[in-house]
């Protein structure tokens, strides 16, 4: 028989061990909560309206896309801009473009003469999480002014790897309008790997940097130049669609290798058990492109000949929406966009509501317990609808604008225009909702909307 004292003893010890076991175990669980989550962005390159299978394209092979969609929130309303510039800058800085001085094309050729580039004061996200102690990259597309006194690292960025511009062929790096220019840079070095992917190359930075930094919360803005022309796919999966004709062939084998090259950087997350701690958004920064371009210049400086045709664009689906990219129909400016977040966030919801690419910044931030910057934002929190419908739209009226033309949608209500002219009236419901013009129908509508315009554009235009 064990003594009275010992029993005690051997039994105050099992209690000991049981309660720093429990203790222990909940400390584990808490463990992810214990620094802030990580945060990826997706961001694709003319991915049109509905192009994803998870948004009714079933003619698309996309599961990594599909899979963000079961394991977060979907949105059916989601707002970029008609091309690539403004979008981005919407993104970065949940402001309107022209704020920051972005209303027309900027600076492509890093080594070119100086054009125009958001400016310096405009604030980015990457800034933000990068003084909260965030590493941050940026690999793919920058596209905001490729200027050296600009750019990534200049606005946040401790890396960068991509074009400074708007597109290159794949494998040459060049840009190809005109005579074309090379493109490529790891922060301000140029940098020259013909033949090598461009996708896979930033792929693998994407996954070296989540290795590098997987002990420590980061930034990873993952800027894909893709399904955007020149159409250069993997051949993987020329098979699976090989009975689709063309243009939807060549586009959506485009979107497949987006797809699967989100799904690599992804598989690295869960190898360090990071997925529940990070927090990912999928978007796309416009509409699909219809655009036609061939080579046109003997001795293009990329060394295709004349003649060569690197965009042959018009595959995307906008299902019962009209237009395409550089346009402001609903096919030019709504897009696919996903947030997930599985230990945070709610999964497989969707929600109806319309968004804006400038929610992203202080919905982030929010996410990341980190302030927001002392600067007007544009965009709103979307953390609340995420978690449920909201009864009430978050944007009533919203706006537009790029170059000459301009768009603003209140209500149901969308009027385009071009200057100082509106010159088409549609209303977002029925079947064939942009079919048909209103404009004549509705003549006080379409001043009150105007009106709207033009204080909007005073008001956010740089005195």
């Amino acid at each position: 028989m064990i003594p009275r004292t010992t029993f005690h003893f051997l039994l105050a010890a099992l209690i000991t061990a049981l309660i720093s076991i429990s203790v222990s175990h909940a400390a584990d669980k808490q463990e992810p909560r214990s620094r802030k989550p990580n945060v990826v962005i997706f961001y694709t390159d003319d991915q049109g309206t509905l192009d994803a299978h998870c948004y009714g394209s079933k003619d698309l092979y996309t599961p990594v896309m599909d899979k963000l969609a079961k394991t977060g929130t979907r949105f059916t309303q989601a707002y970029a801009h008609t091309v690539c510039c403004p979008s981005r800058a919407m993104l970065l800085t949940g402001r309107h473009p022209q704020r920051g001085g972005v209303n027309a094309w900027t600076q492509a050729n890093a080594k070119g003469k100086k054009r125009r580039n958001m400016s310096r004061e405009e604030i980015t996200l990457a800034e933000v999480l990068k003084g909260a102690g965030y590493s941050t990259a940026l690999f793919g597309k920058w596209h905001l002014g490729a200027d050296f006194d600009h750019g990534p690292t200049e606005q946040g960025f401790d890396q960068f790897f991509g074009l400074r511009g708007g597109f290159i062929d794949n494998y040459k790096h060049y840009a190809m309008h005109g005579m074309g220019f090379h493109d490529l840079y790891e922060g301000k070095n140029e940098v020259f790997a013909k033949d090598q992917y461009f996708p896979d190359l930033v792929t693998e930075r994407a996954v070296k940097f989540i290795n590098k930094n997987k002990g420590n919360p980061f930034f990873l803005y993952v800027a894909f130049n893709i399904p955007h022309y020149p159409e250069q796919a993997d051949a993987k999966f020329d098979a699976r669609y090989q009975d689709l004709p063309e243009p939807r062939r060549s586009y959506a084998k485009m979107i497949s290798t987006t797809d699967d090259r989100m799904g690599q950087i992804l598989n690295q997350l869960e190898n360090h058990g990071l997925s529940k701690d990070t927090i990912i958004l999928f978007m796309s920064d416009n509409g699909h492109s219809p655009e036609n371009y061939q080579v046109k210049p003997q001795n293009h400086s990329s060394g295709l000949p004349q003649g060569t045709v690197y965009a042959a664009g018009g595959g995307g689906n906008t299902g019962k929406w009209k237009g395409h990219k550089n346009t402001f129909f609903e096919g030019g400016i709504r897009v696919p966009a996903i947030i997930s977040g599985p230990d945070r966030l709610p999964q497989g919801a969707v929600r109806h509501h319309a968004i804006t690419a400038m929610d992203w910044m202080p919905t982030l931030l929010e996410l990341c317990d980190v302030p927001l910057p002392n600067t007007q934002l544009d965009g709103k929190s979307l953390v609340a609808s995420i978690h449920k419908e909201p009864t009430e739209p978050l944007h009533n009226v919203m706006h537009w604008a790029w170059r000459r033309a301009w768009a603003v949608r209140e209500g149901d209500w969308k009027l385009i225009g071009r200057e100082k002219e509106a010159t088409f009236l549609v209303h977002l419901s029925g079947d064939l909702p942009e079919q048909k013009n209103h404009l004549n129908e509705k003549p006080e509508m379409v001043a009150r909307m105007k009106a709207l315009h033009k204080s909007w554009l005073k008001e956010v235009t740089p005195k």
